[in-house]
This record gives C-alpha cells, structure tokens and sequence, in this order.
C-alpha cells in the first residue's frame, strides 16, 4: 500500500499552506484534534491547548503546558497504523495517509504558534500558569511583594487570589495599543517601574519584574534601584530568557543570582513548552 519511499517523507519537506483566515487559530485545533482523534499523543497535546485557553478565555491561570511538540516518530505511527487498518491494495491508506502528513507540518506549526495565539488574542506575553504562582505564593508569604510592568495583571491577580499582598503597577503606556490592555485580569496602578519601587520600597521585600523587553535598559534601572533601595531586604524576582527573548544583555551581566534551591523549586512548574526557554530566577 506505502512505499518506504512514502514513509521515510520528512515533515521538513513539505510546504504547509496557508490556514484561512476566517478560520480562528482554536478551530484549526479543533479540527486537527478530530482528524487525529486515532494518535493519543497528537490529542493530549491539542487538548492541552484547548484547555489552556479555556481557562485563560474564562479569566482563569491556565494549567502547565507540556512541550508542544510533535513526536519524533510521529510519521512512523501513522504509517504503522495505516498499514493495520487498510489492506496492502486499498488506494484508502494511501489517501488517508497523504491526508495525515499533509496536515502535520500545518499542526506542527500551529503548536509552535500558541504563544503568538495568546500574544495577539490576549496579550499574554509570559505564560504563567496556576502551580507556577502557588509556588510564588509560597514563597512569597507572609510578606508582600510590588509587580512592575505587571501589564495584564496576571501574576498579580493570581497571588492575591492566594492571600498574598501585592501592589500591581505598570505605566499603562501600552493600553491603547494591543491586547494586553484589553484584558485585565485585575487592576493595575499607573506608574512606572522606578517610581513603584520608591513608592513601595519600604512595605514590601519582592520586586516581580516578568518579561522586560530586550532592548530597553529599564530592567539595569531597577537593579540599580533595588540595589540602592531603604530597604536592604529587598529582593528581585525575575521571570524571563536569560541572554535570549527578554531583558538586555547588560542586566544578565550585571545581576546576582541567589538562593538556588528556592529557584529550583519556583521553577518546577515553569516549564519551556515552545523555543522560549523562559525561567525565574531569585537577584539581588
């Protein structure tokens, strides 16, 4: 029925067109989780996704992600199957597996896009998921913490729905601009990171900066403001990519990581699931 030739195609060939428009990213979802309802792996990936922005649709922290990849030997299953379900002649296998890997390298693009799908529906730029903030919480507590450049809100919103106390703030520069301000997951109080740390310097002992921009030097202003602070508790709390998607390269060289154990256990349930290998890490 399949040639070795057929089976040994390699996704990295194939051109995926291009998904309609008018189709929205969670309908393709949708559709791919029905048109490989046969592959446990494909669904637990999709299902995943659709859970994921159910909850956050929902005003929710979403659930960790597992990494959204496809098998290594995804082709080989196909194939596999195909051959016990359709006898050697059936021109049915052959039409059912141009179907499948057809459609894979489009899937396999739409996993590696979830991220872009939260960026532009939600805009949620860091995924930070429920066990992710428990953890924060915990180690948090009891004291309390200011978010600078806090944007939607979301790690803010989730501590406080654990009991911690937070001041969210943020510029709000952006409202106008993308999704983000579209979306609060809780209020957030116009100021900047600078004049949050010096208003809250005093009642707090965390600072959470998540996913400073690559290319601004803010983030080396507030080391140097945490470092210079009344407060000699004070403490950093990082979420982003250290010498990749978030922060300048002149603040990994310049921070001081601490309390590694601490760091390890805040990362047990912040996980890369795409490129992003986004981390948190404890400065001062």
């Amino acid at each position: 029925m399949l040639s070795n030739k057929q089976k040994k195609k390699l996704l990295k060939t194939k051109h995926p067109h291009k998904e309609s428009l008018e189709t929205s990213y969670i309908d393709q979802m949708l559709g791919y989780r029905t048109l490989f309802s046969d592959f446990p792996q494909i669904k637990f990936l999709i299902n995943n996704v659709i859970e994921s922005d159910h909850l956050i649709k929902a005003g929710l922290l979403p659930q960790d992600l597992p990494e959204l990849l496809l098998p290594d030997d995804i082709q080989d299953q196909i194939f596999n199957q195909i051959n016990q379900r359709f006898d050697k002649n059936d021109p049915k296998g052959d039409e059912v597996w141009n179907q499948l890997t057809d459609a894979l390298p489009k899937l396999d693009k739409q996993l590696r896009s979830y991220r872009d799908y939260l960026e532009a529906e939600y805009g949620m730029w860091a995924y930070i998921s429920a066990p992710f903030v428990k953890d924060l919480a915990d180690y948090i507590k009891p004291n309390a913490a200011v978010e600078i450049m806090a944007g939607n809100g979301a790690i803010s919103k989730g501590l406080k729905d654990l009991g911690v106390t937070v001041y969210p703030t943020d510029n709000l520069g952006w409202v106008a601009e993308n999704q983000t301000g579209k979306h609060q997951m809780t209020p957030v109080e116009k100021l900047d990171a600078l004049a949050a740390i010096q208003k809250y310097q005093n009642q707090v002992k965390y600072v959470i900066m998540s996913w400073s921009p690559d290319k601004s030097p803010i983030d080396v202003a507030v080391l140097n403001a945490v470092r210079s602070a009344n407060n000699d508790q004070l403490t950093l709390i990082v979420v982003g990519e250290k010498n990749g998607a978030t922060n300048s390269t002149q603040f990994w060289q310049a921070a001081n990581y601490i309390e590694p154990e601490a760091t390890k256990k805040l990362n047990r349930h912040h996980q890369p699931f795409d490129l992003i290998k986004d981390r948190v890490y404890l400065i001062d």
